[in-house]
């Protein structure tokens, strides 16, 4: 280690971070320092005996405090994300396909919602609404898309001209897309 297991160096890059951290929003509390070597493999996956100063990390979360010794600690503490499939659809298209036999298959990322074979969704700002024939992952057939879930989904009647990459569908029976003049959002670069 270069800087020969210091407690010093590492008070002073959780100081650092935790500025940075709290700067973009986030509560220092909540993220575990793990002093660590990758090229020794020093509280990877097993305490090291080379930082006896090193009692371990605390961090802050819904269900109270959790504590931890290595890395595969703190990344086994971190919570998955909330799925919100019970907010309206919403799946921006990544692209557009025509495939033979098939017909047009719109792709993209589930953001919220749900989509599934025989649901009639709206392209916004296309305006095109169909139903949805059949969704598919990864060439295996679903029964539904969920958040997080990049699908293909095969639609009737729609030809690949009427919609395009940036199109979002959306359920056309529960609170559709629709264009917007302006918006506000907060963007962290």
């Amino acid at each position: 280690d270069t800087t020969k297991w210091s407690e010093a160096r590492f008070n002073e890059i959780i100081k650092e971070t935790s500025g940075f951290i709290k700067k973009v929003g986030y509560n220092p509390k909540s993220v575990p320092f793990v002093p660590i070597s990758g090229w020794h493999g020093d509280n990877m996956l097993e305490d090291s005996t080379n930082m006896p100063w090193y009692k371990g990390w605390t961090k802050e979360n819904k269900a109270g405090v959790v504590k931890g010794k290595t890395l595969l600690d703190a990344i086994d503490a971190i919570e998955p994300p909330v799925r919100p499939s019970d907010k309206p659809l919403r799946l921006p298209l990544q692209d557009v396909y025509k495939i033979g036999g098939i017909g047009t298959v719109p792709v993209g990322r589930v953001e919220t919602g749900i989509i599934k074979a025989g649901m009639v969704v709206t392209f916004a700002p296309a305006g095109v609404t169909t139903e949805v024939k059949s969704v598919e992952m990864h060439h295996e057939q679903l029964e539904q898309g969920n958040p997080g879930d990049n699908v293909g989904f095969n639609v009737k009647n729609v030809s690949v001209k009427d919609i395009r990459r940036g199109n979002v569908a959306s359920d056309s029976k529960n609170d559709p897309a629709k264009e917007a003049a302006n918006f506000t959002a907060q963007v962290i670069v």
